[in-house]
């Protein structure tokens, strides 16, 4: 959907003719009560579950959330799914064509996260949904559902955070600075205004780079340490040229990502999480989270390096509605969320339950 007047952020830029992809599965009921928004991380898009269309690869980020018999049934369940605006996959950001008929590019402002659930608030008005019966998001998504808690506290009657933190802190900021700077670094980044250049002349290499340190950082060192350890990458010498098998590993999801993704993109959400501090302009991070009313549930990732479990706790102690933090036990770090899908689920099939 198209939001229907010029969108202004808080950096004071105005976006005009706002786009915003977003995919639903299942039907709103007669009273509008039955909506849950899911909301994705920073690579993530509007794909969560079920076949796909290109630049959206099947089966989907958190396909075992959505689906018959699944947590999130459509049979029961109005789920929608918005790609997140500055993102790449379909909603207006980097890559984004100007109305002077020109890629947006360096030009697209810094998105916070409550600008995106400002323009999220739209989307909800248009589809009918008064009221989310819960709204969940992991990572880059929980920064963007505690906003919708805090930000719009009547209109979210459930929570689900997960491994996702009340402010960014110094340590994330600096995890996100390096992979910034490979992307700005790349020659083929010409200060963000790459994307009418020839096909395969873009800022690539930085954004593997960038992908290869985050992923690091998604990952737990102990999970590193027994799966790879010092193993050489099959038919490759370390030591004449070739790689480590971790290496081999990293390398294959930054090709992953640079297929699919766009560094403009990548650069803009990522200062947009770097921006995320849920108690700016309400008097602190505590005062923050005093404005949430939803029934919340806060889970976080054991071996969890980027957003650590103290994060959450934070988060629980901090939500008037929240009970204990749930600690997933887990040794995927970060990603732990996404890959611990039955423990999630069930997390998820109870909060829905009461």
């Amino acid at each position: 959907m198209t939001l229907p007047a010029p969108f202004a952020v808080e950096s004071g830029a105005v976006i005009p003719g706002v786009r915003l992809a977003y995919e639903t599965w299942g039907s709103l009921n007669a009273d509008a009560s039955n909506a849950v928004l899911v909301l994705h991380a920073l690579t993530g898009d509007a794909h969560v579950s079920g076949p796909a269309g290109p630049g959206h690869p099947p089966p989907g980020w958190w396909a075992p959330l959505v689906g018959p018999g699944r947590p999130l049934d459509p049979a029961d369940w109005f789920v929608v799914a918005p790609n997140v605006v500055g993102g790449c996959q379909g909603s207006t950001g980097p890559a984004s064509t100007a109305p002077d008929g020109r890629p947006w590019g360096s030009r697209f402002p810094l998105v916070t996260p409550r600008d995106a659930v400002a323009a999220e608030v739209v989307l909800a008005d248009a589809l009918g949904v008064e009221r989310w019966a819960c709204v969940v998001g992991g990572s880059m998504g929980g920064m963007r559902a505690l906003e919708w808690a805090a930000g719009e506290p009547e209109r979210v009657a459930r929570l689900f955070l997960l491994a996702s933190p009340a402010t960014t802190s110094a340590d994330q900021i600096g995890w996100a600075s390096p992979q910034i700077a490979a992307i700005r670094s790349d020659p083929g980044w010409h200060g963000g205004d790459y994307h009418d250049a020839p096909p395969g002349q873009g800022p690539h290499l930085g954004l593997g780079i960038a992908r290869r340190i985050a992923h690091l950082s998604y990952r737990s060192g102990v999970e590193l340490a027994e799966r790879f350890g010092r193993e050489p990458q099959d038919g490759e010498d370390p030591w004449r040229g070739g790689r480590y098998s971790v290496e081999s590993y990293l390398d294959h999801h930054a090709t992953k990502l640079v297929r699919r993704f766009d560094a403009g993109s990548y650069v803009r959400l990522t200062e947009m999480m770097n921006a995320h501090d849920i108690g700016r302009g309400r008097g602190g991070v505590a005062a923050g989270l005093a404005r949430v009313t939803a029934r919340t549930l806060v889970a976080g990732v054991s071996s969890d390096r980027l957003y650590p479990p103290e994060q959450q706790v934070e988060l629980a102690d901090g939500i008037p509605g929240s009970g204990p933090a749930r600690i997933i036990d887990s040794p995927y770090g970060h990603d732990g969320f996404l890959i611990e899908i039955d423990t999630v689920g069930a997390m998820l099939t109870d909060l829905l339950s009461v």
